[in-house]
This record gives C-alpha cells, sequence and structure tokens, in this order.
C-alpha cells in the first residue's frame, strides 16, 4: 500500500496522474486528502485517517508519500507511524513560504516545533528524498543541506516542483518500499 499525500494544490488533475503511476509500483495506492488550510485540524485529520488506512490492509511494508506540501506532512506522518516515507521536493516551511495562501501560517511552526525532539536522528534511513533541480517553487539546495544528515537524497534533472512524471524514480520507490 502506498498512502499518497497530495501538495498544497490538492485539485491538481497530477495528483491523479502521479497516483496512476505509483501503481506500477503497488497496485493499492491511497489518496490522503487534507485541507492546506488548518495545519493543527490537518495534523490530527491526517493521523486519524493513515491509523484508519493502516488497519484496513495487511501490507508488511505501508509506504507514504507526499509532494511540496504533502512531504512535509508525510515526514511527519511517517515517523509517528513508523512508516518509511518518501518525500518529493518537500516543503520545509511552509510558515515561511506559504504564509500568504495558508490561514494560519503559525500553527506549521507550532508543529514543527512540538514534534518529537529532534524526530529526524530518530528516523534517520526511514525517508528517501527526492528533489528536483529544476524546482521553481523551494530552494532544494537548502533542502538538500538540512535532510541529507538523515536520508539519502537523489536529484533529478528534468522535473519541476509539482514532479509530473515519476516513471524516472519509480524503481528506487518500489526498492526503498520493500526496504
Amino acid at each position: 500500500m502506498i498512502l499518497y499525500l497530495h501538495g498544497f494544490d490538492a485539485t491538481s488533475p497530477g495528483n491523479h496522474e502521479k497516483m496512476r503511476q505509483l501503481q506500477f509500483i503497488d497496485k493499492d495506492v491511497r489518496l490522503v486528502s487534507y485541507s492546506t488550510q488548518h495545519p493543527k485540524h490537518d495534523m490530527q485529520q491526517l493521523l486519524n485517517e493513515v491509523s484508519r488506512q493502516l488497519q484496513q490492509s495487511d501490507d508488511t511494508a505501508p509506504l507514504i508519500l507526499g509532494v511540496g506540501l504533502g512531504a512535509f506532512w508525510a515526514e511527519r506522518i511517517g515517523f509517528l507511524n513508523g512508516l518509511r516515507a518518501v518525500l518529493i521536493n518537500p516543503n520545509l516551511s511552509p510558515e515561511i513560504n506559504m504564509g500568504a495562501q495558508i490561514d494560519r501560517p503559525e500553527e506549521y511552526a507550532d508543529i514543527t516545533s512540538k514534534c518529537v525532539d529532534k524526530f529526524r536522528s530518530k528516523n534517520e534511513g526511514k525517508a528517501l528524498v527526492i528533489l528536483s533541480r529544476s524546482d521553481d517553487v523551494n530552494n532544494n539546495a537548502q533542502v538538500y543541506d538540512e535532510l541529507s544528515e538523515y536520508y539519502q537524497v537523489i536529484w533529478d534533472e528534468d522535473q519541476p516542483h509539482k514532479f509530473p512524471v515519476l516513471a524516472s524514480q519509480l524503481s528506487t520507490i518500489a526498492s526503498f518500499k520493500l526496504g
């Protein structure tokens, strides 16, 4: 089972396309949606929904995958549920770079500060990070600096921020899912 967390643009047709591509890895790909506007509510809703999805699956190696803002959540929700996570162009500071687009940006800062102390060192090796060199939203050099100490990072030379085509990364994601 792969749990897919969309980015800020929840209604983008690209989400369905990415989920379709992920079915080459695992036929059981499930969208876990959230509001994007209310972080504290999203955190609780995502924890509850992921827990429910895990109870409904017998997959011994479930994976959570998120793009952009979805990767912010995938890292944290994955850690709190003991899941391996794939983070594609993660937005590590939505409270800073999305402040005008969300209702309560300070809640992201609060969530970041209240997550388990030094959770990345406790989660070391349990996430795979895929970064686009041509990301027009994130400063991925900065993301690399922040995450490479804890997780394997792969650079993609072709895809933009929303990463519409996963084909070149599917085998890597499949291998990572199996551990």
